[in-house]
């Protein structure tokens, strides 16, 4: 009796085995046809709003287009910095302009040898390895404006558009 019970014991324990890959596969085609369907909804707008509702027509043109705010541009003189000591020095050349509200124009103007002195100044502390990371622009961008806003005041300076930024 007891060979008889080991042989139903061994087709017992392959039969689970069986079970679950085939559980396991359904499962998965499964997961898959729902993610692809569930893509279809939201891509073709059934689901979370309408996709032709948020495409402009290419039909109709809108005759009356948006009035910009008004803007005026303050130049900055370039700045080519050294970085680095000994032979490995390295040189950053930068070059900006700053967005002003227009009344604020020759205020700026005024002010830009501040404002060039900031700039030379946090360029001249920022680590090498931090002007090397590209990711990094938007961060050195952010410090630069605010910088910049401290010594004109708020609300004169919209922003920093930086035009040259080359390591060499």
């Amino acid at each position: 009796m007891a060979d008889v019970e080991e042989p139903d014991g061994g087709a017992d324990e392959a039969a689970p085995k069986k079970a679950g890959r085939k559980g396991l596969v359904i499962g998965l085609v499964l997961a898959l046809l729902l993610g692809g369907g569930g893509f279809y909804a939201v891509y073709s707008g059934m689901i979370l709003g309408q996709r032709e509702a948020a495409l402009p027509d290419a039909g109709a043109h809108d005759d009356t287009a948006e009035t910009l705010p008004p803007v005026a541009f303050v130049p900055l003189e370039p700045l080519v910095i050294s970085l680095g000591t000994g032979t490995r020095s390295r040189h950053l050349r930068f070059r900006a302009e700053l967005e002003v509200a227009p009344e604020a124009q020759a205020d700026v103007t005024k002010l830009t040898p501040r404002v060039m002195d900031v700039l030379n100044s946090y360029l001249r502390a920022v680590e090498l390895s931090d002007l090397e990371n590209a990711s990094s622009l938007i961060g050195l961008r952010a410090q630069m404006l605010r910088r910049i806003q401290l010594v004109t005041g708020e609300g004169r300076v919209r922003d920093l558009l930086i035009m040259e930024f080359v390591l060499s």
